[in-house]
């Protein structure tokens, strides 16, 4: 396809090239009434039914003119914008996503393009009624300041039933007036509440203010201790960006954060911002998007997909807790939210702040070599000090059988509960039991889909796989041995801890928080907001309660299993596990009273507990780059995978092994494998991995087009190529 005139905007106004939000390589050829332009929408045939796409380009012109099909601007003749269009095409060529695989996270609000209809709202009218009750007369009162309302806001706010409302409708008491379909989304008001910052805070908002007075892009890591004041920091980027009539966007890694981040905010600017995330209403949806593409909506909060939203004017790109796992989509087009948000500043010419108390390696080798702006909070807001962390030997320090909570841990528990404080006992485990086996022959439960075990969830009777979502009851006997009743639970999941805990303090207000037992992020904020009231003491938590959350009377956190994650066999795992704990052990003592941290452990002379009771992160992590350097891994070398699954598990091995087989010999590159992947088996497919290895010079990219290129691969065998892989499952 011949590359459009992006300068320009303009393509040829009979024929253009329209890239359809499908698994597409290419742009097809469409003929148009009208000139085209570069990202134009469009309703396209395509077979028997008709596509939204995009105008991408010039056509190929491979297709005669009788045989084209004419693409139709949709009213109003939305389009995207210029910039998007750009990084959807880096995004496709970076990640070795076909295009149209892309735009589709582009046009998630299909229906954001259709046109918008009027709702019909009532004021009041000339007319009376022959009988003025009470109630009638207070929704006369409510209606006569102006305001349009619907027939439910007037009942509410009057007190009225809705045929009260019809009544006066129908004698012209009430009129009706048409509306927009929406109500617009306030404006933040950046001088709404000003916060008092320390001279470290002061001078890292400065630099990132003239970031955004520049309008040019850059990177900032805003790299400050749990506790510091880094979104009320980086708020004032935000206040200056909606003081110059620009966009936001503020990235989150789960949407469970929200509660509290949205607070926060409002308490800042006055409103509440925009949200985007898998959990709003395809209407919520709509809203959202038209407001973002007309520039109504200046501050965006979202998860990952957030970065696709066709921004009019984006002024500055905050990524949140930069170090998160959860910023990596592994599923569909594979992506790191928080590369691609650099990626995404870089295009539109705005400044990029990543924030984070413990940023990932990448970020802080890029922060300690200049690449990146390096601003540094080292120290907790106000009155708060760091908490200090103990570490509870388990090989010494151990209680009964089958318990998980030692004597010391037990001990100062009763005294945080005593004192009328609140405690967080977190493990990274969800359900009863990672492991349920038969102690009579050793049998273990495991999916019939997956190579991983059952979870047993006890609290709802059944065995879970936490890879599938296959579910199952408890089996009476051994499918092995035929055993009766020789099942056994195996290690400790937050249900466990919540089981223990309970029968040493029955009287305590404990809650469990964790994907499994909140119905969803609405529920997880019922949770927190709950333990902001002090109607919960103890909060037993997974990951999501490690982050993010800021609880003033929570002074003591315990670590059931610090140990857990620490040996997942994959470069990043030291990282992660420190990563995890330093977070987790943020929780403690944000506020007046100081903070207590007890991690139970088995390694007390791990490098990543001896840094957690040091307070010495910098040190951990020149130890973690210098290991980096000499093997040459990220951020020193490039790192790709490519996973093979298939039902037909010879034929995914023989791929594997004809991939290795044509792998191009090239200076500087490593090819491992195939193996079989950790989860070898998963969702009922048989999975292999290869891993490429590249120093950072080598276009990874071109190398692994070339290679697969190359390659005749059976067409039961699904490839997928993970480029810069952060976990290897």
């Amino acid at each position: 396809m011949t590359a459009p005139d992006l300068k320009s905007g303009k393509t040829d106004c009979c024929r253009a090239g329209v890239l359809l939000p499908l698994p597409l390589a290419d742009a097809y050829d469409y003929k148009l009434s009208v000139p085209a332009r570069r990202g134009q929408i469009v309703a396209a045939p395509l077979g028997p039914r008709t596509s939204i796409g995009v105008v991408w380009g010039d056509a190929a012109g491979g297709v005669a003119e009788p045989r084209l099909k004419q693409a139709v601007p949709l009213d109003g003749e939305p389009a995207l914008p210029p910039g998007l269009c750009d990084f959807v095409d880096w995004v496709a060529q970076y990640t070795l996503t076909l295009p149209g695989m892309v735009l589709a996270m582009a046009l998630r609000s299909r229906q954001a393009f259709e046109p918008e209809s009027a709702r019909v709202a009532y004021i009041k009218g000339d007319g009376l009624p022959k009988k003025l009750t009470p109630a009638r007369q207070r929704v006369l009162d409510t209606a006569a300041d102006g305001l349009a309302r619907s027939v439910p806001q007037l009942a509410e706010e009057a007190n009225v039933t809705p045929a009260v409302v019809r009544g006066l409708i129908d004698c012209g008491a009430l009129i009706p007036v048409d509306l927009p379909e929406f109500d617009p989304f306030p404006r933040p008001d950046p001088d709404f509440s000003q916060p008092v910052l320390d001279t470290e805070q002061d001078l890292a908002a400065h630099v990132m203010k003239g970031a955004v007075k520049a309008k040019r892009f850059g990177v900032s890591l805003l790299d400050g201790v749990t506790g510091s004041g880094k979104t009320e920091t980086y708020f004032e980027a935000a206040a200056e960006a909606v003081r110059l009539g620009r966009q936001v966007l503020i990235l989150l890694p789960e949407i469970a954060l929200t509660v509290q981040f949205l607070d926060r905010f409002a308490a800042r600017f006055g409103v509440r911002p925009a949200e985007w995330h898998s959990d709003l209403s395809q209407r919520e949806r709509r809203r959202v998007y038209r407001a973002v593409m007309s520039g109504e909506a200046r501050v965006v909060v979202g998860a990952r997909s957030a970065l696709f939203l066709p921004f009019k004017d984006l002024g500055l790109v905050i990524v949140d807790e930069e170090h998160e796992q959860a910023y990596k989509q592994e599923d569909g087009a594979i992506y790191h939210a928080r590369d691609m948000a650099v990626v995404r500043a870089r295009i539109e010419g705005c400044p990029v702040v990543l924030a984070s108390a413990t940023p990932s390696l990448e970020s802080y080798v890029n922060a300690k070599t200049g690449r990146y702006a390096h601003l540094r909070l080292t120290s907790r807001h106000g009155a708060a000090v760091l908490p200090e962390v103990r570490l509870i030997d388990l090989r010494n320090d151990r209680g009964d059988p089958g318990t998980f909570l030692s004597p010391t841990l037990r001990g100062a528990l009763a005294t945080t509960i005593e004192a009328g404080e609140q405690a967080m006992l977190f493990l990274n485990r969800r359900g009863y039991a990672p492991l349920t086996l038969c102690e009579s022959c050793g049998h273990k439960l495991v999916c019939r889909n997956c190579s991983a075990w059952l979870v047993e969830h006890r609290y709802r009777k059944r065995l879970v796989c936490h890879h599938c979502g296959y579910e199952t009851g408890l089996p009476t006997e051994c499918p092995e041995c035929h055993t009766q009743g020789a099942f056994t639970a195996c290690g400790p999941g937050v249900e466990r801890v919540m089981e223990e805990f309970k029968l040493a303090f029955p009287e305590v207000r404990v809650a469990i928080a964790s994907s499994d037992t909140m119905g969803g992020p609405a529920e997880m904020q019922l949770a927190i907001r709950a333990m902001m009231k002090r109607e919960i003491d103890v909060l037993i938590g997974t990951q999501i309660v490690a982050k993010g959350h800021h609880f003033p009377q929570l002074t003591l956190v315990g670590v059931v299993d610090a140990d857990l994650g620490g040996s997942d066999g994959d470069l990043r795992a030291r990282e992660r596990t420190f990563q995890l704990l330093h977070q987790v052990a943020g929780r403690a003592g944000r506020a007046e009273k100081p903070g207590l941290v007890l991690m139970q452990t088995r390694n007390p002379k791990d490098a990543v507990m001896q840094a957690l009771i040091a307070s010495d992160r910098d040190a951990f992590y020149d130890q973690e780059t210098k290991y980096r350097e000499v093997t040459h891994a990220p951020p020193f070398g490039r790192l790709a995978a490519i996973i093979l699954s298939g039902h037909d598990g010879d034929a995914v091995r023989s791929a594997g092994r004809i991939l290795a087989q044509t792998a191009p010999a090239a200076r500087a590159v490593k090819v491992w494998g195939p193996t079989p992947a950790f989860y070898s088996l998963l969702r009922g497919q048989t999975r292999e991995r290869l891993l490429v290895q590249t120093e950072k010079s080598v276009d990874i990219q071109a190398y692994l087009r070339t290679w697969l290129a190359a390659a005749t691969l059976p067409k039961n065998v699904r490839v997928v190529v993970d480029v810069d892989p952060v976990s290897f499952f």
